[in-house]
């Protein structure tokens, strides 16, 4: 069965109209949040020896604990050596904690949504700049931030722009989440190779955690 996947993935990927011939092959583990079933469907997949490995179905209702529980007991299951993938994962500190559980890389669509919704990832928690008291707010959405939205613009004028409707307050805040996320990935490889990830993990909960300023 593994080499059969295999082969045909190799067929198309040699095929003269794919535009992309290098396209690499995961196993999606999957088993909702049943323990056993997940691990017996990580072993079989670990087996295929493929490119990487995926753990979905766990962004679809379940809760943020079940989520974790389910990642405790699953990935230690898939080659350690392969790159890890959560699917459709998720806020800041579902990254933090992912990434603490072993896993290598994610994509969701928290960013780009909650930032058309005006809601803004920092530092300090997760801001919503349609809440009135922004409204003369001329601060940035965080300070020392260097996105192009913490730049130029304040708090208050962004919420103006999302209260009138007007496209670029959307741009903006998603700008400014996409900077987020990408500033702590790059915070988070670095912490990693500084063998201090535990001690940036719980530095960067906690400052969430504070909220708002």
């Amino acid at each position: 069965m593994a080499g059969a996947v295999q082969d045909e993935m190799a067929r198309l990927n040699a095929l003269p109209d794919t535009v992309n011939k290098e396209q690499l092959l995961f196993g999606i583990n999957q088993g909702a949040v049943f323990e056993d079933i997940r691990i017996a469907h990580a072993k079989t997949i670990s087996a295929m020896d493929l490119d990487g490995y995926a753990v979905g179905g766990l962004a679809v209702g379940e809760t943020h604990e079940e989520m974790y529980r389910i990642l405790d007991e699953t990935v230690p299951y898939l080659p350690k050596e392969k790159p890890t993938y959560l699917m459709g994962v998720g806020t800041p500190a579902n990254i933090l904690e992912g990434v603490a559980r072993g896993v290598d890389f994610f994509d969701c669509v928290y960013p780009t949504r909650n930032g058309r919704h005006g809601h803004v990832y920092t530092n300090h928690g997760k801001m919503n700049l349609f809440n009135q008291k922004y409204e003369l707010d001329h601060r940035p959405i965080e300070e020392g931030c260097q996105c192009p939205a913490c730049r130029s613009y304040s708090r208050a004028y962004i919420r103006h722009l999302l209260k009138a409707k007007e496209m670029l307050g959307m741009r903006l805040c998603v700008l400014h989440n996409l900077y987020f996320y990408n500033t702590m990935m790059e915070e988070i490889r670095d912490a990693i190779e500084a063998h201090r990830y535990e001690d940036y993990k719980a530095e960067k909960l906690e400052g969430m955690a504070r909220g708002e300023n």
